[in-house]
């Protein structure tokens, strides 16, 4: 229920604070969806992305003796951690859905795909969420650090404006983004017909899958480490565990 409850405020507290802006110039949206709309869609799968990673950061050291006393594969927590964020997600997904077609009539057949984008979605969020979590072990201010991170990655992703609203000396820096595709994505289900991009779509895959394969490989070393497991070689900071 708090899960539900929590984004829904932050939904509210953006409404109250947009409620009185103009609808943004230029944005690709249905001409009837207000910005509040438009703001809360593109919110969405940051939310998402954000409390995966920012619960994941201290989840080894949370679990600590779960994990060194039992035979627990460590591996699952941030995994379990975006599970537990996507079910509050998909509830809001649907009231938000319910509320676009109250507010404009709008219904796509393409919102079927947003299942695929939430899955993305999770296995860039739990690829950060390992190596930070592995970053907490070594280095204990990694989640002080990633706060700031994410402050600026918020601002640098388009949920406010649009990219055309971005100066176009600066748009390189959303190729680089991978959640300013996933922002348009959802907009593009959720309040627009238009058929999906399979170039952002191959984007936003390939950005998952680096990130998931990136932090698999880097999550064992700390777990060896919070196991207080020697680490032979810096080899195995990227490759499996150290047997006993």
């Amino acid at each position: 229920m708090w899960g539900l409850i929590l984004p829904l405020v932050q939904f509210g507290e953006l409404g109250v604070r947009v409620s009185t802006l103009p609808s943004p110039a230029g944005a690709t949206r249905p001409a009837d969806a207000d910005y509040p709309l438009f703001l809360f869609c593109g919110y969405l799968p940051w939310l998402l992305f954000l409390d995966t990673v920012t619960r994941s950061a201290n989840s080894m050291l949370d679990n600590a003796n779960l994990i060194t006393k039992t035979v627990f594969p460590a591996e699952i927590v941030p995994v379990s951690i975006f599970l537990s964020s996507l079910a509050s997600h998909l509830m809001v997904v649907a009231l938000v859905i319910t509320g676009i077609g109250v507010i404009t009539g709008h219904f796509s057949m393409w919102m079927m795909m947003l299942p695929l984008y939430m899955l993305l979605v999770g296995l860039f969020a739990i690829g950060v969420g390992w190596i930070v979590a592995s970053l907490q072990v070594y280095l204990r201010d990694t989640a002080q650090v990633l706060s700031v991170v994410l402050v600026f990655w918020f601002w640098v992703t388009p949920i406010f404006i649009t990219e055309q609203q971005i100066p176009e000396r600066f748009r390189f820096a959303l190729h680089l983004n991978p959640l300013a595709f996933v922002v348009q994505a959802y907009r593009d289900r959720l309040l627009s017909y238009r058929i999906p991009s399979l170039h952002d779509l191959a984007i936003i895959t390939a950005y998952a899958i680096a990130a998931f394969v990136a932090g698999g490989l880097f999550f064992p070393a700390s777990e060896a480490r919070l196991c207080g497991r020697a680490v032979s070689s810096p080899a195995l900071l990227f490759v499996g565990r150290r047997p006993v």
